[in-house]
Formats: C-alpha cells, sequence, structure tokens
C-alpha cells in the first residue's frame, strides 16, 4: 500500500471509531454504533471494514486487497456521559459526510470541535432541570406542594454532590450510594420533625433521578440484537449502578430504623380524576431529563408529547388490572413506536426523545418499597417487590425497542442493512451513501 493510501486509510478509520467512542459513550446500542462506523468508513472509500465494539474498545479491521495483510485499528471508551446535544450535533455531521456535503478532513476538525466544546447551556441551568424532574415525580406520584419543593430541593443536592464527587474521579457506584443516601436522609429528618408531608416520595423521586442515568435501555437492545458481549456489560454497569441506589437507601433506612424513624410507604391510590396531573408531570419529568442532559431545544416539545403519553398510558393500563409490568411494556411500545417518527421529524435522533419520554416509567417507588419491605423484616414481600421493580425495568426496555422495531421503515435498502446489522437503528445513518467521484460525474454526463 503507497504511503499516500495509508495515511487515507488511517485517517477515514480514525474519524470512523472517533464518532463510535461519542455514540458509545452517550449510550447508544452496539447494533448503532456499529452501523455508523460502517457508513463512515464507507463513505470515505472503504468498502468491506470489519468492526468489532467490545463496551469499552471498538476496533476496525480493513484488507485492501486479498494478498494484502489487513490492518486494525483499535479506540478506547474511556467516558460516559449523557449528552443530547453532542450526539444529535455528531449524528448530523454523519449524515453529511455520508451524503458529500463535507470532506473528511471538513468532518475531522467539526468532528474535534464538536467534542471539545462545553455544554450548550449553563450548568446551573442543568442542575435546576434535576430538580424540575424530581419534582415532577413527586406529584406524578401524588405529593402535594410542599414535598414536591423538598423533592426539587433534594435533588439539586444530590447532583451537586455528584458534580463535585466525578470531578474527584469517584466511581458512579458511589456516587449512587451517596445520592441514594441524602434521599434517605432527607426523608428521615422529615418523619422526624412530623412534617405532614409523604417522606417516602423524597426517596421516590431520588430513586428515579438516579435511574435515569443508567443505560438499560441500551443493555436490552444489544441482548435483542445479538451483542450479548457488550449486553453482559452494560447489564452489569446497570445492576452495579442499581445496587449503589440500593446500598445508599439501605442504609438511610437501616439507620431510621435504629433510632426509631420508620419511613414507611404510605397508602396511595391513583384516582382517574388525578389524570390530568399525571399526565402533565409525566410531560414535566420527560422535559426537565431531556434539557439536564443537554438535548437540543426542538426535542422538547416531541419529548413532552411522549412523556405525557406515556403517563396516560400506563395510568390507563394500571387502573385496568394490566399490572405494572404489561402496562410499563404498553406505554414504552407505544413511546418507541413515535419517538422514532416524532425525533426524525424533529431532526434529532430518536434515541434522544424515546430515553426521555420513557422516564415518568422507571419503577422508583417500587423499588424503594421493596427494600423497606426488605429492611422491616418482610423478606419474602421485599423479594418479590424487588423482582417487580427488576420487571418492570426490562418491560421498559423491550417496549421501547419492540416499538423501534415496528416503527423503522420498511425499504429494501434499510432492510438489507438491517438484515446484516441484526437491529434496528436510534442513531446514524439508515444506510450508507455512496460518495460520487469525478469519474462517475462525466459518466453521467457523457450518457
Amino acid at each position: 500500500m503507497e504511503p499516500d493510501e495509508q495515511r487515507e486509510v488511517y485517517a477515514t478509520i480514525d474519524l470512523a471509531l472517533r464518532v463510535g467512542e461519542v455514540l458509545l459513550s452517550s449510550g447508544a446500542g452496539t447494533a448503532d454504533a456499529t452501523a455508523t462506523i460502517l457508513g463512515v468508513t464507507a463513505a470515505g472509500g472503504l468498502r468491506g471494514c470489519e468492526v468489532d465494539i467490545t463496551f469499552t474498545s471498538m476496533a476496525v479491521s480493513y484488507q485492501a486487497a486479498p494478498d494484502v495483510a489487513p490492518e486494525t485499528h483499535i479506540r478506547l471508551v474511556r467516558y460516559r456521559s449523557q449528552d443530547f446535544s453532542r450526539l444529535t450535533d455528531v449524528d448530523r455531521l454523519v449524515r453529511r459526510f455520508a451524503r458529500g456535503d463535507v470532506t473528511r478532513e471538513e468532518a475531522s476538525r467539526e468532528l474535534a470541535r464538536l467534542t471539545s466544546a462545553g455544554p450548550p447551556y449553563p450548568r446551573w441551568t442543568a442542575v435546576l432541570a434535576w430538580g424540575v424532574m424530581a419534582g415532577g415525580a413527586t406529584l406524578l406520584l401524588g405529593g402535594g406542594w410542599l414535598i414536591t419543593l423538598v423533592a426539587v430541593l433534594t435533588a439539586v443536592v444530590i447532583d451537586l454532590n455528584n458534580r463535585w464527587f466525578n470531578r474527584q474521579r469517584l466511581p458512579a457506584f458511589y456516587q449512587q450510594v451517596a445520592g441514594a443516601f441524602v434521599a434517605t436522609a432527607v426523608a428521615l429528618v422529615l418523619y422526624a420533625v412530623h412534617a405532614p408531608v409523604k417522606p417516602s416520595l423524597v426517596v421516590a423521586a431520588g430513586i428515579i433521578m438516579l435511574l435515569a442515568g443508567i443505560a438499560l435501555t441500551g443493555a436490552v437492545q444489544d441482548a435483542i440484537t445479538g451483542y450479548y458481549v457488550t449486553a453482559a456489560a452494560r447489564s452489569l454497569e446497570a445492576m452495579l449502578l442499581t445496587g449503589g441506589i440500593i446500598a445508599g437507601v439501605s442504609l438511610g433506612l437501616g439507620l431510621g430504623l435504629r433510632f426509631g424513624l420508620k419511613v414507611g410507604i404510605e397508602p396511595q391510590t391513583i384516582q382517574l380524576a388525578n389524570l390530568p396531573i399525571m399526565v402533565i408531570s409525566g410531560a414535566v419529568m420527560a422535559v426537565a431529563f431531556a434539557y439536564a442532559s443537554y438535548a437540543p431545544l426542538r426535542a422538547l416539545l416531541p419529548v413532552a408529547v411522549m412523556g405525557a403519553l406515556a403517563s396516560l398510558i400506563f395510568t390507563l393500563m394500571t387502573r385496568a388490572s394490566f399490572g405494572p409490568a404489561w402496562s410499563t411494556a404498553a406505554a414504552a411500545f407505544v413511546v418507541g413506536l413515535c419517538g422514532y417518527s416524532s425525533g426524525r421529524r424533529t431532526g434529532v435522533p430518536p434515541l434522544v426523545v424515546v430515553v426521555a419520554g420513557s422516564i415518568p416509567l422507571l419503577p422508583g417507588l417500587t423499588i424503594y418499597k421493596g427494600l423497606y419491605e426488605l429492611t422491616a423484616g418482610g423478606q419474602l414481600i421485599g423479594i418479590v417487590s424487588l423482582t417487580t421493580a427488576v420487571a418492570i425495568g426490562v418491560a421498559l426496555a423491550s417496549g421501547l425497542i419492540l416499538g423501534e422495531y415496528v416503527a423503522q421503515p420498511i425499504r429494501r435498502e434499510a432492510r438489507r442493512l438491517e438484515d446484516r446489522l441484526a437491529g434496528p437503528r436510534l442513531v446514524g445513518p439508515r444506510r450508507p451513501v455512496r460518495r460520487r467521484t469525478t469519474r462517475t460525474r462525466r459518466r453521467r454526463r457523457a450518457a
């Protein structure tokens, strides 16, 4: 291989790997990252590349000719961030490069600018958005204005603490433990002073806030689409982070029981008369999470619609006695089905709309109920409640993916690409576009 040609190959593969790093770090599925990497290499003139992703590393192998040894390039994924703005910008850049609107050099410079740029919104607004999300969760669970305000302030404190811990390079597991303990401690204080509120709602809202950062959808998507190695890694990460929440809440509840503070689950019923409040709360939660994750402003409207739709369907299904898991699955299916087209029409990856729209379905109260039952001595009942929470999480992720499967446009070229990659597309171009060369243009003009 000539030196100039070798530099071209290296530059193209390097661009593809950097794009894949952004996708994986933002929670995209392995099928999406693989297809996008192949799309970039194909648009750069490299056909027949092989891609291997193992959650923390990516490898692209290219063989220029049958009698030439292949070369393999590897890149590590060193960070994880929930930055929907960067994901959207990189997705748009990949589409422009696949269409031939920008050259590889221009795409590489633009990608470097996007990955080094700061957040599009002030950080304090993102912190406040996490508080608004927790407040929406409290309203969704039947809380009043006072406990909602407490939940907002608690969530702000948790997020500020986690940001400080992150700057100190404390692992995410311990951040989850600390955040869950703070929420439980606030509930214990409210219970000790006999505040006229439901303290358990603060814990449930804090759990939902901490669960929102766990990429469970990507884990289930990888398992369904056949990427079992990355699915196992994502699942282990999700279990570890969820275990941190369980540890933090259990520590707080255990200390509370030692001091005679039993912050139990107050009787709560979801009445049909409260349906408008629940729908509005679901929309608020979804929009707040999307904004806290730096989603583009144009995505907030479809995200609000998806959040409201998820709350509406879940409430109606629950009142019809379908059970929490099936109600969650049905609501998630509709979100996945409608979120795909909403995202494409808005110009953002469907992953942004789908993940944010499903936030109201997270099983925060169920997890807290199971932990309290375990701590209070009801071993069997607590295990059943935690098992129900796991079933809800799996139903949520699988319902979203099934909705994406059904919503995926059935076209000949798209179907061939989907069959080869074995999965629905949530990020990236649906099919690589062959760049037209000067020779091809001359032939078309002559014809």
